[in-house]
């Protein structure tokens, strides 16, 4: 079956404008029939998977990291970023003028 703009437009998120303009440039797998564009599910489904194994080409093997490699270097860079360096005495707030709640 194929899909007209409409469908197509709400599947991917994009205006149909931009999809008449990418269909008429070529950017994007379609085809006219009698004046009218359409797309097929099939083609437009492996054009989207192009830009993944591309971005992932892109990117050195030596810098993928796992989900688990990235969880902890988000926590190494927010405890670098949140603890002070030996000998600073630690400030909560921004500039440092916390208030002692419990000595009231």
């Amino acid at each position: 079956m194929l899909l007209t703009i409409k469908d197509l437009s709400r599947w991917l998120n994009i205006k149909p404008s931009t999809l008449y303009l990418w269909a008429a440039q070529g950017r994007i797998p379609s085809q006219r029939i009698h004046g009218l564009v359409r797309f097929e599910r099939v083609k437009v489904t492996k054009w989207l998977e192009s830009f993944e194994r591309n971005s992932l080409q892109s990117i050195p093997r030596a810098s993928r990291v796992s989900h688990h490699d990235l969880d902890r270097i988000i926590e190494a860079t927010k405890r670098d970023a949140y603890t002070p360096p030996p000998g600073k005495p630690s400030t909560a707030s921004p500039k440092g003028r916390e208030v002692d709640r419990g000595a009231r």
